[in-house]
């Protein structure tokens, strides 16, 4: 049951039983759809993934935390990668019906619809593929190269593995990683400046596309007319 709604802007297996609010559960999509496992991850994902879709919507990740008691986040960006205000209450208000129907989890929880923000977190190969040239950290479920932490830029991937050029490289620590992906548990890009840039481009360039207005355009329209 849905307690609370709040919104964040910065082709599965048989849906499996209800989750045990005691057991802790921080699940990311890594895979298209299609070959995830029957997990709480799915089961949520197997539920809103398709009425997303429908609503041009693409589903980024799917995670549950003890955060305020239980915390149902729902990260979902829109296919052109923006993501405002606006579209996590539209969100909000088509999951929370299914998810009320459906019942996933066997307690109150409150709903979280959020938004990847710029230093987002890298959960399908062509988030790895969009990203390339940018710098990431990654972190592993096993030992690779002999650690478990990587940052560096994003060099190239294969079906099975990520490439990554270290930006410091310790002693004794190679310069270039191959981390397959079955081991990556955490994955997102780190903040900066060209980051920022090529990301404000982006989104930009899509809502334009779009047809919709521009804030910082209408501001210097409205600066320049005053001059």
């Amino acid at each position: 049951m849905i307690v609370a709604s709040e919104y964040l802007h910065s082709e599965f297996d048989p849906p499996g039983p209800q989750l045990n609010w005691q057991t802790f559960v921080a699940l990311q999509l890594r895979k298209p759809s299609h070959e995830f496992p029957s997990t709480f991850e799915a089961r949520v994902a197997s539920i809103v993934e398709p009425v997303l879709n429908s609503a041009g919507y693409r589903l980024v990740r799917v995670r549950l935390s003890g955060m305020n008691g239980l915390t149902l986040q729902i990260m979902a960006e829109r296919e052109d990668g923006t993501m405002s205000v606006e579209d996590c209450e539209n969100v909000s208000r088509m999951v929370s019906p299914l998810l009320d129907v459906e019942d996933p989890i066997d307690r109150a929880y409150h709903l979280e619809i959020s938004s990847p923000g710029i230093d987002r977190p890298l959960v399908r190969l062509s988030d790895f593929a969009r990203w390339r040239g940018q710098l990431a950290r990654i972190d592993t479920s096993v030992m690779v190269d002999g650690r478990k932490r990587f940052r560096g830029t994003i060099t190239g991937m294969t079906q099975d593995a990520i490439t990554m050029e270290a930006d410091k490289a310790n002693f004794g620590e190679a310069l270039v990683s191959e981390i397959p992906l079955d081991t990556i548990a955490d994955a997102r890009l780190i903040l900066t400046d060209e980051l920022i840039r090529e990301a404000l481009k982006a989104d930009k360039a899509a809502r334009q596309a779009r047809g919709e207005e521009n804030e910082d355009d209408d501001t210097a329209s409205d600066n320049d007319a005053d001059n």
